[in-house]
């Protein structure tokens, strides 16, 4: 059995979960999402409380477990309370502008590059934040990442589009290497 896979998944008020064959569909104010469990698995509801059981033991039955316990954990949390990756911007002469829901980036290029989020996904900009929100975990994180791709941080100035909190490593440059 799997540690993780044997904690239950706390329904939130207004958070319903309805089991089809092997599909569970999630629903809660912000949104509807469906999470495909395998058939060895069953899931069950009591009082608000949903628990993934394991009824046919496989070889990798319990890391599975853990993997769709805590996937629908994430589905729950997603449409109940929402998923938000912050980055920042950091650079002189970086910045960014929302026009409607595209977010335009002059990041020291030749031009500036627009990204268009896709559906489901918001994209806000406040100061030099970029704010990426929505109800699926995974696909909040890839924009977020693909974000970041447009121009990521550079390991000798520290410019570019980082997560809030991520730490770089700045290099020595050929100076610093010269003197040592």
């Amino acid at each position: 059995m799997s540690k993780i896979g044997k904690q239950p998944v706390m329904l939130p008020e207004g958070t319903s979960l309805r089991v089809e064959g092997s599909v569970v569909h999630i629903q809660g104010p912000k949104g509807t999402l469906t999470v495909a469990i395998p058939s060895f698995f069953s899931v069950t509801i009591a009082d608000k409380v949903a628990t993934l059981v394991v009824t046919k033991e496989r070889e990798n039955s319990s890391a599975l477990h853990g993997l769709h316990r805590t996937l629908l954990a994430n589905a729950v949390k997603g449409v109940s309370t929402g998923w938000e990756k912050v980055l920042e911007i950091q650079g002189t002469g970086y910045r960014g502008v929302m026009e409607g829901t595209n977010l335009v980036l002059r990041l020291g290029f030749s031009h500036q590059v627009t990204f268009t989020p896709p559906e489901g996904i918001g994209v806000a900009l406040k100061g030099n934040k970029i704010m990426v929100t929505g109800i699926d975990k995974q696909q909040v994180g890839e924009v977020a990442a693909s974000v970041k791709r447009i121009r990521p941080p550079d390991h000798y100035k520290g410019k570019g589009i980082r997560y809030v909190g991520e730490v770089i490593r700045i290099k020595p440059g050929k100076k610093a290497k010269a003197a040592a």
